[in-house]
């Protein structure tokens, strides 16, 4: 399981990410997903951590909290939905043949 966390500064790191949840035990994985076209930061991250507790112990310190110049928005992460596969569907696809 992981950690959401929104409402993120665009100029957050992995770095900065991990030191804040490093108070509240082990981070193993830190995801800050970032815009295709543009490669900037979309707001918000995915914190792993070691065990249960501790990601319990980091959504009630920080939830809510400012972190630079920010209220974390900070929860369980959902599981990721799955999403239909590649667009379009129910049209021919190529080109018009009329």
């Amino acid at each position: 399981m992981s950690v959401y966390v929104g409402n993120l500064s665009y100029e957050v790191t992995q770095e900065a990410l991990t030191n804040v949840f490093s108070e509240y035990g082990e981070v193993k994985r830190v995801q800050i997903p970032t815009d295709r076209e543009t490669g900037r930061v979309r707001g918000f991250a995915f914190v792993e951590m070691n065990t249960s507790e501790e990601e319990t112990a980091a959504i009630e310190a920080l939830d809510g909290a400012e972190w630079m110049g920010r209220d974390l928005k900070v929860n369980k992460a959902k599981p990721k939905e799955e999403r239909g596969g590649g667009g379009r569907s129910g049209y021919g696809g190529g080109r018009n043949r009329y």
